[in-house]
Formats: structure tokens, sequence, C-alpha cells
């Protein structure tokens, strides 16, 4: 027997969690007062709160405006929501004025990462005075329809093709994204101005004290001279660890190499790696024009049984290059270094899991509006976990927290006073979960 008659339940209870996030980072209020002018007299929505509601149905699963609806369905829990021909008049004014609404979005999440990261402590990236991995990459989102500005891309299919920057929580967390640059599909993987545009705005993301604290990490679409003067500029002071390509000049120098110019490589623990070494090219290739103090180091290794040969491959071993501006370190462990930009694939993996795998709206300035809300969503993710979790939780992936802890049903009961919600206690993460939402009202308000 089935009925639609329970009363005092919510869904979607683990959502608290999230909705502890925006108090303790101070999100919901500065959205709320970036985009105040938005706000239409005698308007009874706040265009923060809608923005920050869409956030939070992205981050709990849903992928277009609609899904809202999860949260308009639980007041009790979500508070009032906007109605959908509300939240779609607000993205087309946003639109309409596409700098000034973009801007004034990527402040409230700039003021906001810098509490969560205050309020993080020692969990925090850069905490530690090592230097903070920003992770460049761009990814390919398909289009289904015709889009404004959707285009074939390289990969021979059709939409757009983002430039994305993640900031690496290191190995005990997860990252979170500083920028999600919207291109059309045509546009290129190796095209500086892009790589430029996509670094101001996530060096804007930073807390000022950390803006020194800067390793720029990107795969050999970034290694263009023009990217790498800018950034050596002077006064710039960043960090980089770029890919390079495998030019005739420098498979040449690979195979001049005296065979004790090798060193061993290691593994993603920091364990030397059977069948991977790592040697450095910088005084056996010419490097004019090349920003000075560029040193261009190589990784050899044999490739896993089964992966196909390339025409670079050199008497059955793979080879990799790249380049940094880092004088002191082993070579094996810089490479390792730069080999970690890798988990900028699980960051876009997990973006797409939350709302960037389709692009669900017309206009490009439309789409532009909803890449922030996704950033906003991935950043609510990564923010939670970075200050409610320790262990395995802070490097669990948008499925696995929707599964085990956003999705439980709980009862809301009231009494003296009070609001309790009661998670089913044979919920196996029930005390993960109340742990984590304790541990989120603790921390305090902005004032």
């Amino acid at each position: 027997m089935v009925s639609a008659d329970g009363p005092g339940l919510v869904s979607q209870a683990g959502g608290l969690l999230l909705l502890e996030t925006l108090r303790v980072t101070g999100l919901g209020r500065e959205l709320s007062a970036q985009l105040e002018r938005w706000r239409p007299s005698r308007a009874i929505h706040d265009p923060g709160k809608v923005i920050a509601d869409l956030a939070l149905t992205l981050a709990l699963g849903g992928d277009c405006l609609a899904d809202i609806a999860m949260l308009r369905a639980q007041p009790e829990l979500f508070g009032p929501v906007a109605s959908d021909p509300t939240v779609s008049r607000l993205i087309d004014r946003l639109a309409a004025d596409p700098v000034r609404a973009l801007k004034a979005i990527r402040a409230a999440r700039a003021t906001a990462r810098e509490r969560a990261w205050a309020l993080a402590g020692t969990h925090a990236p850069g905490a530690d005075g090592e230097l903070i991995g920003i992770d460049i990459d761009a990814t390919i989102v398909i289009a289904h329809s015709d889009k404004d500005q959707a285009t074939p891309t390289w990969k021979k299919t059709f939409g757009f093709h983002p430039m994305t920057v993640f900031a690496d929580h290191g190995a005990g967390g997860g990252g979170e994204p500083l920028a999600l640059l919207l291109r059309p599909g045509n546009a290129g993987s190796n095209t500086a101005a892009d790589h430029i545009t996509a670094t101001r705005l996530a060096a804007a993301q930073l807390p000022k004290q950390r803006r020194r604290q800067v390793l720029i990490r990107t795969d050999s679409g970034g290694g263009t001279r023009e990217f790498l003067s800018w950034l050596t500029r002077p006064g710039r002071r960043l960090s980089y660890s770029i890919g390079f390509a495998l030019t005739e000049e420098v498979q040449a120098a690979i195979l001049a190499l005296p065979q004790q110019a090798w060193t061993p490589a290691y593994d993603a623990d920091g364990r030397v790696r059977p069948g991977a070494w790592v040697a450095e090219l910088t005084s056996m290739v010419t490097l004019d024009g090349w920003p000075k103090g560029m040193r261009l180091i190589v990784r050899q290794e044999r490739p896993h049984p089964g992966a196909q040969l390339r025409f670079t491959d050199i008497d059955g071993h793979r080879f990799t290059c790249f380049v940094t501006n880092t004088r002191r370190g082993q070579l094996a462990d810089l490479e390792l270094r730069h080999r970690r930009r890798a988990r900028c694939e699980d960051r876009i993996r997990a973006a797409k899991d939350t709302g960037l795998r389709n692009l669900p709206l017309h206009d490009f300035a439309q789409n532009q509006i909803w890449c922030e809300v996704v950033a906003l969503a991935c950043e609510l993710l990564a923010w939670m976990q970075m200050l409610a979790f320790d262990g395995l939780a802070r490097r669990y992936e948008p499925k696995r927290l929707r599964l085990r802890l956003f999705a439980v049903a709980a009862r809301l009961v009231r009494g003296g006073r009070r609001v309790r919600l009661r998670v089913a206690a044979s919920w196996p993460w029930a005390g993960q979960l109340v742990a984590a939402i304790t541990r989120l009202q603790a921390f305090p308000a902005p004032t």
C-alpha cells in the first residue's frame, strides 16, 4: 500500500550540511549584497538567495533550472524558493549585463573563500607554507542542440570548450574551482590569451596572503612562450610547472643523454617506480626566447602492457617533458609534483557531475551565468568537506556524498521553541552526518 500523506517528512535532509556551509562562509549574505542591483522594486525573492538555491540544487544532483522544485517542495528545510518563471527572469536579467553580473558573483565567491580558508585553519590550502597547486585544463562540453556559440570541437564533437582552473587541496582533500571560463567549441587548447585570462580570474579568487604561494600547472597546451613570459614578468613571483612539446631537438637531446644522467622516478606515493626515470635537458636544448631560469625535465617510462605506442615513443619507451622555474629539489620530486596535476581531471569529472556536463540554456551569456552557478555548487561541496570532515570523507566525490549523506530522509519535530531534524537511526551514515552538521553549527556566522 502506497499513499502520499506522510506529514513532517523531508527528503534530501543532508542538504542541511550545505545550508550550514552557506551560513558560516557568508556566501549567501555576500551573494545577496552583490546582486542587490538586479532586484526589481517590490520583488519578493532576493536574487542572491535565488542563485544560492540554484547552487544548492546542482550540489544535490540537479542539472537544470527546473530542478529547483526539489527545494521548493521543502520550505521547512530550505526556506521560501522562487518559482520557475522568477528564476528564469533573474537569469535573463543577469545575462543582459554579463560583465557586471559575473564580476558580482565572483566577488562574492572570493570573499566567501577567504572566510572558508580562515575557518579551515591547517586544513586550508597553503596553510603549511607550501605552494598551492593551481591546475589549468580545458574540457569538452557537448551540446545536443544548436546553442549560441556551440561549434565543432577538435574531438569532432559539437559544443563548448571551457577552460577550468582548480585549486588543489592536496592528497588529503579534493579541490575547488577558481575559474570556469566558457569558450566556443572551436577555441584552441594552447591559446595563450585564454590561459592568461583564466590565470587572472583564478588569482583574483585567492586570499591576498596566499597569492605568492602559487604553483601554476598545465599540460603542454600551456607551454607557449607568450604564457610563460607572462607568468615570469618582474614582480609576479609565480612558480610554474608546465608541459612542454616533444620537438625534434628535444628528441635528439634525449637520445644523446648518457645512461648515468637518468635517475629513478617516483610513483604516486613517493616510492621508486620500476621502469620509469627522469633527467634534465636544460643545458642540451636551445632555449633562446624562453624565460630565464626555465628548466626542462624529461620522464622516460615503459608503457603499461596493452598501451598503444605513439610515433614519439623511442626504443619502446614513452617520453614526456615539462618546464619549471623551481631551482631546488630532486628531479623525481619535481616530476611527481608536476604529475599530480592529473588530479584536475578528477575535479573536472566532479564538476560535470554537478551541472557542467550539459549547459541547459541557449544564449552564451546565460550559460556563462550557469557556469558560475556550477562553480558555486562545487565550492559549497569542497568547503563543506574541508570544514566538516576528516579522513576519507574529505575526498568523497559528489555521487558518494549524495548517496550516503544528502539523500537521507528525516522527520521535522517541533517542541520547546526549537526544530529538531530526526534522521533515521538505521541509516548507516547517520552518525557521520550528525557529527558533520554539529561541527558546522559550532562555527559562528561572519559579522
